[in-house]
């Protein structure tokens, strides 16, 4: 069977979603004079920063910002998770008040937001039903909204999720299950998650109060989400072939490196989707497995349809 691992570059080809070093370009919408301030004081803390650290990567600030005052980190980790929601919140008036509203995984105006019809035409014409599983570094809810409830589970079928259904309101008082047969796991957390539980919608992307592994040197997961990294394991365990997606094998990334080579040491094919060639940095992880390289989609469909013909084998 056939795994799918995407990092920051998929949700960056599907959504125009920014990469961690683009991350700071301040580019959302605030919702009232609190957001506004919170946004005046990011941008301030971190053209100080810059300031005073000239040349030194995005993930260093983070850094900095989540070890230093607490006001500090709630401000950074606010923005990140704000930042990676912001094509996905929206303001309408409702009520006689203008409102803000967060989409819903199973809400059908999901088809009219940036990235996920890509993302789910992606997925049926390059894996279809062959997919043994989806591993992700991503917060974003890409891969959620593009199979909806009945396409996907975070390790265990049946599992209900906070908040309600799509619009209209009728499905308020019933749970949204999910029901799917596609493992996704998010090793380093979601917009969707926080310490109490995993929600219908993107809302926790608009506090502090994400569960999520900020993007710092030397990422380390916690407890919270060790479901996620064992599901991952078998997911890799479980996968003859893998589609790594816009995965840098970013040194800052050494846990989650040394996950996949514990647990992929039995991959006996893996194609990379990147426009930069990272075959080196493939093959110290996976030194048993065939590797080739391909440009993302449109340039390297034909290619990549190729390779998955070729290793969709059922184990």
């Amino acid at each position: 069977m056939i795994g799918l691992l995407a990092g920051a570059g998929f949700s960056k080809w599907a959504a125009g979603l920014p990469l961690a070093k683009e991350l700071f370009d301040y580019n959302i919408v605030p919702f009232g004079p609190k957001e506004e301030a919170k946004l005046e004081q990011v941008r301030r803390l971190k053209q100080e920063w810059d300031a005073r650290n000239p040349g030194q990567p995005t993930e260093a600030f983070i850094s900095d910002a989540v070890e230093g005052p607490i006001v500090n980190k709630e401000l950074v980790l606010w923005y990140v998770v704000r930042r990676l929601s912001e094509p996905y919140v929206w303001q309408e008036w409702h009520s006689g008040k203008d409102r803000r509203h967060v989409l819903m995984i199973d809400e059908k105006r999901k088809y009219d937001t940036p990235g996920v019809v890509v993302t789910r035409d992606f997925l049926i014409s390059i894996a279809g039903t062959l997919l043994d599983g989806i591993i992700t570094t991503n917060y974003d809810l890409l891969f959620e909204y593009a199979l909806g409830s009945k396409g996907f589970n975070y390790g265990k079928r049946g599992e209900p999720l906070y908040g309600r259904g799509p619009y209209p309101v009728s499905t308020w008082i019933k749970p949204v299950v999910l029901t799917g047969d596609t493992p996704l796991a998010k090793v380093h957390g979601s917009i969707s998650w926080d310490e109490k539980g995993r929600y219908t919608d993107g809302r926790r992307g608009l506090s502090s109060k994400a569960l999520i592994v900020p993007p710092v040197p030397n990422k380390s997961a916690g407890a919270e989400l060790k479901s996620q990294w064992e599901l991952a394991a078998k997911i890799l365990q479980r996968s003859s072939g893998l589609i790594v997606f816009g995965f840098a094998f970013n040194q800052y990334d050494g846990e989650f490196l040394d996950c996949l080579q514990e647990y992929g040491s039995s991959l006996k094919n893996v194609v990379l989707v990147n426009p930069v060639e990272n075959l080196a940095s493939a093959f110290k992880i996976w030194p048993q497995a065939n590797i080739t390289c391909v440009l993302p989609p449109p340039e390297g469909y034909a290619e990549l349809r190729s390779w998955v013909r070729d290793n969709a084998i059922v184990s």
